[in-house]
């Protein structure tokens, strides 16, 4: 498929489709007259990168983590090195740790609406019964 085609169906601009391609993260063949050709699992594939690039992980670590992955047409995967591996557990740990600190946030901003709410009840109550 072309890589308009493939942009339609993941969503993604050609402009990322490329970048991938730069990096080494995504593959494609080229038609004869030099257009991008890229095989149906590269559908997955860059729902893959995506979902890695939301998750926090930057397209050189991507790059490395790729090959250890299976596509979905079950290609071949790379064993993962254990510095990836300590590298992906601390990513992991990152994530959990802003995790954290955004459920804090949303029990802090909780407890704010709960109390201006209460505070709005009490004066439209007083203004009612003309206190």
């Amino acid at each position: 498929m072309r890589i308009g085609e493939l942009a339609q169906r993941t969503g993604v601009s050609e402009r990322s489709l490329r970048y991938y391609e730069q990096q080494g993260l995504l593959v494609s063949g080229r038609t004869l007259g030099g257009h991008r050709d890229y095989p149906g699992s590269a559908v997955d594939r860059v729902i893959l990168i995506q979902e890695l690039f939301a998750a926090g992980l930057h397209s050189k670590k991507i790059a490395r983590l790729l090959p250890c992955m299976r596509d979905s047409d079950g290609g071949p995967a790379e064993i993962a090195t254990p510095r990836l591996v300590a590298e992906l557990t601390e990513e992991r740990e990152r994530i959990n740790r802003t995790i954290a600190d955004l459920i804090r946030s949303r029990e802090v901003l909780d407890e704010v609406i709960e109390a201006a709410a209460g505070r709005f009840e009490a004066t439209a109550s007083a203004s009612a019964t003309g206190a």
